[in-house]
């Protein structure tokens, strides 16, 4: 990780404060940053390889209302074969480079009937469905955490205020990791909604749990792009998910925008 760090770092303008991870279909999102820095993470020592359409392998760095930011258009997953340790890759690079707040975007099956395609929801709390621990990739940590959510809600509740200002509806609720690639059974969302879960999908939670072991501070954000199995008569697709990540992109960019103008 040094190496990434250290070769990243002579390739910025300046240190980043905040780091944004986009999920898929929300990776045009970088182009909000004006002054743009693009580095290939296929020329980072050590970066591992994404595989999924929609995530292009990149980080953009610029700033926004005067503030330097990071965006990381390379999310890893673990159904691509990834490690834990590959997976966390780019939030640990993040807070080598000093980050310290992140924001973690993703693209999620809606469980909750309230939330609609095209739904913004922040993430107040997560269940952790692949029943993998993402700290044992971080040199030094412990193997467990409290039972406190590595959400800051402070944080959402003033993301919250931003929303309401710019007059963009959003939702909050929960969300649940599955290890993926396939997507869930009719049963299984049944059973996920009785356990509580709003929505879910098939990344974030590693990244959340090492940002909040590694000491930034989290905001979450999902945008819900197609109603979870059984939902729904329509089959799922992943073109879907990048068709409602299209459609919500100009809400996105203003509540984004508006985040980073808001942030102390």
């Amino acid at each position: 990780m040094t190496a990434a760090v250290d070769w990243v770092r002579e390739r910025l303008p300046e240190q980043p404060s905040m780091g944004l991870i986009l999920g898929s279909g929300l990776g045009e999102l970088a182009d909000l940053a004006e002054d743009a820095t693009r580095i290939n993470t296929a020329d980072i020592p050590g970066y591992p390889a994404g595989t999924v359409q929609g995530h292009s392998g990149r980080l953009v760095a610029g700033t926004l209302h005067g503030k330097a930011v990071l965006f990381v258009q390379g999310r890893l997953h673990l159904y691509e074969g990834h490690s834990m340790h590959n997976v966390t890759f780019p939030v640990r690079l993040l807070a080598g480079l000093g980050v310290s707040d992140v924001v973690v975007t993703n693209a999620a099956g809606g469980i909750n009937p309230d939330f609609p395609p095209g739904t913004l929801m922040w993430i107040r709390d997560h269940i952790n469905w692949a029943f993998e621990n993402p700290l044992e990739s971080v040199e030094g940590a412990e193997r467990s955490r409290p039972s406190a959510s590595p959400y800051d809600d402070v944080w959402m509740a003033a993301a919250r205020r931003t929303a309401h200002r710019l007059g963009v509806q959003t939702q909050s609720g929960t969300y649940l990791w599955t290890r993926g690639p396939n997507y869930e059974t009719p049963a299984e969302i049944r059973a996920y909604r009785n356990m509580g879960a709003d929505a879910v999908g098939m990344s974030t939670v590693p990244e959340v749990l090492v940002a909040h072991r590694l000491g930034m501070s989290v905001l979450g954000l999902s945008t819900i792009t197609n109603p979870a199995a059984g939902m729904n008569a329509a089959p799922l697709n992943h073109e879907e998910v990048l068709e409602t990540g299209r459609r919500v992109r100009k809400d996105l960019e203003r509540l984004i925008l508006g985040l980073i103008a808001d942030r102390v």
